[in-house]
């Protein structure tokens, strides 16, 4: 009775040693992520300043001579007044095609007839640049927010449509037929089985369409808005302002960044039941 006790107490001191170590590790992992995305950033500008040592400020603007820039724009109240114009925009658009390529990805992954009526337009306007639409859209929707979300709804909701749609057609059908067997409907089915296997192509879809997203919006503000950071480019090109240009280009890619991030720490912490690894 005694060596029982004792192999218990043993095995409890060795959990709780394993419980300890574990958070240890982890905040060694996050330590290391940190300096490592440091010195990728430090790196990337150190070689930026070199290589501008050997062009003139209009063709290769210096890290300093951006840095000036940015304060210039910062303190005119471009940067904030483009950052909102822009993000408004693209999460506006995106929210909008996330939304609608969910549904309509999971009917033509459920309803076989449907995925063929509505299959043959998906894959032809997918292969159409939003570019293209960008005269109509200014034509039939004028030069206000409306043309701008509805080219970032474009660019996204085909992405998310067919990321939807890969999804329900991998479920396995024993999964389908076992839930129908236990007396499940469609309804039941849908909540409890294609949902959930789903949702990681669906978080997938989403962060590829907010890429494309930011790839149209500059295209979308440069022919019509008076606000944003493509409206911010095309101005710098007309004064011939290099420097503004840079520093529109990495905020954009600033913004990027920090909206993935966002939505993938969403993605980990509220969806990770569903298995979802970014």
């Amino acid at each position: 009775m005694t060596a029982v006790t004792a192999g218990r107490h043993a095995r409890g001191s060795r959990t709780t040693a394993v419980n300890r170590t574990r958070p240890r590790r982890s905040t060694i992992h996050r330590f290391h992520r940190v300096l490592l995305f440091i010195a990728s950033i430090a790196f990337g500008v150190t070689l930026w300043g070199l290589l501008s040592l050997r062009y003139s400020m209009t063709l290769l603007p210096s890290p300093n001579e951006t840095w000036i820039a940015a304060r210039e724009l910062w303190h005119d109240g471009m940067i904030t007044e483009s950052i909102w114009a822009s993000s408004k925009r693209i999460l506006s658009g995106w929210g909008l095609g996330l939304g609608v390529g969910a549904i309509v990805g999971l009917v033509m992954g459920r309803f076989q007839l449907l995925r063929g009526l509505i299959d043959p337009w998906v894959e032809f306007f997918r292969f159409i640049p939003p570019i293209s639409f960008v005269t109509l859209a200014v034509i039939w929707l004028g030069i206000g927010e409306s043309s701008k979300i509805v080219l970032i709804f474009y660019t996204s909701v085909f992405i998310v449509t067919i990321n939807t749609l890969a999804g329900v057609l991998s479920i396995e059908e024993a999964k389908l037929r076992a839930a129908a067997a236990l007396g499940a409907g469609r309804l039941r089915i849908l909540r409890s089985v294609v949902l959930p296997s789903t949702v990681p192509h669906l978080v997938t879809g989403a962060r590829l369409a907010m890429g494309n997203s930011f790839l149209t919006i500059v295209s979308a503000e440069i022919v019509a808005a008076q606000t944003g950071l493509g409206a911010l480019i095309w101005r710098s090109r007309n004064y011939g302002r290099t420097e503004w240009v840079f520093v529109s280009v990495i905020l954009l890619g600033a913004l990027g960044f920090l909206f993935d991030r966002i939505l993938r720490l969403f993605a980990r912490h509220a969806l990770g039941r569903f298995e979802v690894r970014v």
